[in-house]
C-alpha cells in the first residue's frame, strides 16, 4: 500500500468541477484505477489549485496514467522532466500507516473525504516538521486513522475523512519520549501565514471543495460525487 499525495495548478478552460464530471471521464479513470490497481482517489480544488489522493495497492502509479487527459489543460511545473505537470507532496506527518491492504480497508461506507490547506511561514519548515514527527512517533493512532499532512514548498495539504475512524495501532511509535506540547494549537499557531478575509475557523485551515471520489474497484460500481 503507497499513499499519494499531488498537487498541480488547472490552466485550462472552464472549471475542473465541470471538466472530471463528464460521465466519459469517470468511466474512463475508474477503468484506470481498477487496471492499475489504485484505491480511494480524491481530487481537490481551491480556485485553480488542485489536490489529488489517492492509494496505490501494488506499484507506485504516477498521476499521468490516471489522468491522462487533463495534460494541456494543467499548467506545466518546472523543475522536473519535460510536461510534468502533477508535483508530489511530501508526508510530514500521518496519524497511522498502512501495514497491509486488509488493515488499511475502509469500515464506514458512508464517509466524505475531506481536505484543507493551509500555508507554512518558510522560515518555520524545520519547527513544524520536527513536532509533527515528534507528535507522529509518540502519539500513533491519536486521530482519523487516514488523516496525513502532505507539503510541497510552503504549501501543506490536510487529508482526512468524515466520519473520523479512530482504531488501535498494529504497531509502537518510533519515540519512546512524551515531549509533545499539551498546548499544541497556541505552538502551532506561530508556524503560519494566515489567509486574509477568511471565513470563521478558516484562518489557518482553508478547506478544499471535493471534486471527485472514486472509490476501490470492488466498492465503486461508478464513481462517486461530492
Amino acid at each position: 500500500m503507497i499513499r499519494c499525495l499531488f498537487r498541480a495548478v488547472w490552466n485550462g478552460e472552464g472549471s475542473p468541477r465541470s471538466f472530471f464530471r463528464a460521465q466519459e471521464r469517470e468511466h474512463s479513470l475508474a477503468d484506470a484505477m481498477e487496471r492499475l490497481q489504485v484505491a480511494n482517489l480524491s481530487l481537490f480544488a481551491d480556485q485553480e489549485q488542485l489536490f489529488l489522493y489517492y492509494e496505490c495497492l501494488d506499484t507506485p502509479v504516477l498521476p499521468e496514467s490516471l489522468l491522462a487527459e487533463t495534460g494541456e489543460r494543467l499548467a506545466e511545473w518546472p523543475g522536473g522532466a519535460p510536461g510534468r505537470c502533477w508535483v508530489p507532496m511530501t508526508d510530514i506527518f500521518h496519524y497511522q500507516h498502512p501495514v497491509s491492504n486488509s488493515q488499511w480497508a475502509r469500515v464506514h461506507k458512508e464517509r466524505t473525504p475531506y481536505g484543507r490547506i493551509a500555508l507554512l511561514k518558510p522560515e518555520q519548515t524545520a519547527s513544524y516538521v520536527y513536532y509533527h514527527y515528534q507528535y507522529q512517533e509518540e502519539k500513533p493512532g491519536d486521530g482519523d486513522k487516514y488523516g496525513m499532512i502532505g507539503m510541497h514548498e510552503n504549501v501543506l495539504f490536510f487529508y482526512s475523512e468524515l466520519p473520523e475512524t479512530i482504531t488501535p495501532v498494529l504497531y509502537e511509535g518510533r519515540l519512546k519520549t512524551s515531549l509533545k506540547p499539551e498546548n499544541w494549537a497556541e505552538v502551532m499557531e506561530p508556524h503560519f501565514i494566515k489567509w486574509e478575509g477568511a471565513s470563521d475557523g478558516q484562518d489557518i485551515w482553508r478547506k478544499l471543495m471535493l471534486v471527485l471520489e472514486v472509490r476501490c474497484p470492488a466498492e465503486r460500481r461508478g464513481a462517486q460525487h461530492a
